[in-house]
């Protein structure tokens, strides 16, 4: 588990060395670890990434498979990178990538209730429009920076308070606070 800044700095570096899918997998597992060794489970990821581009070759003659149900097989690859994939890489969104940000603050506004990343996408997929499917996730994110912190939410200047359950409780907690004093 890494966070998404490290995650960056790392791809920076690996996409300059490795640009094709050839070069992963032509890459030696101990290189591939040591340009990984940076993050978390960094010799679980290069042994993924190297399978996965072994596969790609053999299989997909090193091309990206677009059928997202082609793509959750790979080696590393689950529900969420492949919704990565199909949005940010093909253009066509077949899903919603849920993350921890996107469980947490989904749950915390009040979109949906629950733990369970599948039932999650489907429940936020039936109100988030198609064409905002891979959008939608970016803007979780980049609110739950500025705004909806796991700690200390600043629910105060928030731009989505109207909508928001845990601010509308959190109001009412403010309001109870105020009268007593």
């Amino acid at each position: 588990q890494t966070t998404d800044e490290a995650v960056n700095k790392l791809t920076t570096h690996l996409f300059k060395k490795y640009q094709t899918v050839e070069d992963y997998a032509n890459a030696s597992l101990p290189e591939l670890e040591s340009d990984l060794h940076s993050i978390g489970l960094y010799r679980n990821k290069a042994k993924n990434i190297k399978d996965m581009a072994e596969t790609l070759q053999t299989r997909f003659n090193g091309v990206i498979p677009a059928p997202h149900k082609e793509l959750i097989p790979l080696p590393g690859v689950g529900r969420k990178t492949a919704n990565v994939v199909m949005g940010d890489t093909l253009k066509k969104p077949e899903g919603i990538v849920v993350d921890t940000h996107v469980k947490r603050l989904s749950n915390r506004i009040g979109f949906v209730k629950g733990d369970n990343p599948i039932i999650i996408e489907r429940e936020l997929m039936k109100i988030v429009a198609q064409e905002d499917w891979f959008k939608y996730p970016n803007l979780l994110i980049n609110h739950g920076r500025a705004r909806c912190m796991a700690r200390k939410p600043d629910c105060i200047h928030c731009e989505v308070l109207e909508y928001c359950n845990f601010a509308k409780k959190a109001t009412k907690i403010w309001l109870s606070r105020e009268k007593e004093v």
